[in-house]
């Protein structure tokens, strides 16, 4: 009775085994290759001085963000002040002689009626008003463009982004087209430098882990570019929330070069006692437990599994609880 007793109470202790053993194959999974990954911006965009002179506001720093249009700097020449008082000067005269010219036709016209001057001389005062008119036409347009020269003094960001440098300061002369600051915009993502050697296992949309701000992350091979540059294929990465607080920062990124064999098992089927690693496998029809050294753990199929290095091999019955 005792015995019964005892059989049965190790039948409850004994944990039961719902699945079936798996016969044990060898998979292929990739092979990831570390490398570090530049935080990036899309574009790059330079706001330049369409004029040149003294920048009298810089309305920016590093780090900000600006929309598109948005003011950042007003440059100041002051030769165009003088340019179009030059310019005003001259419209006065020219408007002085316009009516003189315009009085000489006047009276030139009731002199040719009482036959005292000839039609030639009627057809020279009308072209005399006519010229005049045209260089005041001329000159208006020209100080339209001087005007047009000093509004052109602020500097607008080319594009939405955050301000990454401002190679100069409040006070500083500068040049037409020269930049005042550099815009990143576009979004952001990373760029890697991986080994030629395994350039021809890169894919286009092939899944990156990534590690930033001690989170990992999943991302995705946007782009491989055809040039190799210093024995290295430079390929960008798209990220989902990607951490984009410093440009040109360094991320380590995960990529696959290729397939390798390697030996699957569920995580549920390990069992750590001691500081070592079993699994239970059915050896001549009884259920025995191997010592394996474990590796990374994989994902694959939405399960989450353990590679086995040595302990077991393929063909081995695996018992999952």
């Amino acid at each position: 009775m005792r015995i019964a007793v005892l059989a049965a109470a190790l039948a409850v202790a004994i944990p039961s085994f719902a699945a079936e053993p798996f016969v044990l194959a060898s998979q292929d999974v990739p092979e990831w290759k570390a490398v570090y990954g530049r935080v990036e911006a899309r574009d790059l965009v330079p706001a330049r001085a369409r004029i040149g002179g003294t920048v009298i506001e810089l309305l920016i720093s590093e780090g900000d963000e600006v929309d598109a249009g948005a003011r950042i700097a007003i440059v100041r020449d002051d030769k165009i002040d003088f340019q179009i008082a030059a310019i005003d000067a001259q419209l006065r005269a020219l408007k002085a002689q316009l009516g003189r010219a315009e009085a000489e036709l006047e009276r030139g016209r009731s002199l040719v009626e009482r036959g005292i001057i000839t039609a030639q001389r009627m057809e020279q005062l009308s072209t005399d008003v006519d010229v005049t008119q045209n260089q005041i036409a001329a000159t208006q347009a020209q100080r339209s463009v001087i005007v047009q020269q000093g509004e052109e003094g602020e500097v607008l960001a080319p594009a939405s982004g955050r301000v990454l440098s401002v190679p100069l300061t409040k006070g500083a002369v500068i040049m037409p087209g020269e930049p005042v600051a550099t815009i990143g915009g576009g979004g952001f993502f990373l760029r890697l430098a991986i080994p030629e050697r395994h350039s021809a296992e890169l894919e286009e949309g092939a899944p990156i882990r990534i590690v930033t701000a001690g989170e990992a992350r999943q991302g995705r091979l946007a782009k491989i570019y055809p040039r190799i540059e210093n024995g290295r294929v430079i390929a960008d990465v798209e990220v989902e929330g990607l951490d984009d607080a410093f440009v040109d920062a360094r991320i380590l990124v995960e990529v696959p070069v290729g397939l390798r064999s390697a030996l699957l098992v569920p995580q549920a089927a390990l069992a750590t006692r001691a500081g070592l690693d079993f699994v239970r496998v059915m050896a001549g029809g009884t259920e025995v437990e191997r010592v394996v050294v474990a590796g990374e753990t994989i994902m694959q199929d939405g399960q989450t599994h353990v590679e086995i290095l040595t302990g077991l091999e393929a063909g081995d019955s695996v018992i999952v609880p």
